[in-house]
């Protein structure tokens, strides 16, 4: 015990500073909530599905929740049923086991649904592809809107992802002024 007390006193902190506030992201996260609340009137509501992945997306759709990109501050939120929801966002290479599940998602969403696929595997099965064990990418299964590669995808990204699914193809110039 007195050896690795020793140890953490030599060593000392050895984490990097927390990051610094940026305002540019508030005046985003405002502009994003006036987009969506424009587009549906209220907020996003959005339903995950993990259909077998590595739970890599899943960490990366977890920050998205955490005080630095603050989505329900956007007007985004997470909800328990697909009952509730305006939007799937499924990850992974969708497993044999969870073909009907991932089916029955889709069919108790109401219209209009989007569906995003989210991560390598979603969009292209990735290392998985199609097997005696998986239906490959999730397009195999459901109707797919938008696909954000990335083996994870970033946050910004699959943010970015939701925000194109939401938003008319007429009207997507306008996110980016």
């Amino acid at each position: 015990m007195l050896f690795l007390t020793k140890k953490i006193v030599q060593t000392g902190i050895c984490t990097e500073p927390a990051p610094l506030p940026d305002d540019a992201l508030r005046v985003e996260g405002e502009r994003i909530q006036s987009k969506i609340l424009a587009l549906l009137g209220r907020a996003l509501a959005i339903r995950q599905v993990d259909a077998g992945s590595c739970n890599g997306c899943e960490l990366e759709i977890n920050a998205l929740n955490n005080p630095f990109y603050n989505l329900e501050g956007c007007g985004i939120k997470f909800v328990a049923s697909p009952r509730h929801a305006d939007l799937l966002l499924v990850t992974g290479p969708v497993a044999r086991n969870m073909e009907i599940a991932v089916q029955r998602a889709y069919e108790a969403t109401p219209a209009p649904k989007l569906v995003v696929a989210v991560g390598d595997c979603g969009c292209t099965g990735g290392i998985f592809g199609q097997s005696y064990a998986s239906c490959g990418r999730v397009g195999n299964v459901i109707p797919v809107d938008v696909a954000v590669p990335g083996c994870p995808p970033p946050p910004l990204e699959i943010l970015r992802g939701i925000l194109t699914a939401v938003t008319p193809k007429d009207q997507a110039s306008g996110l980016k002024g």
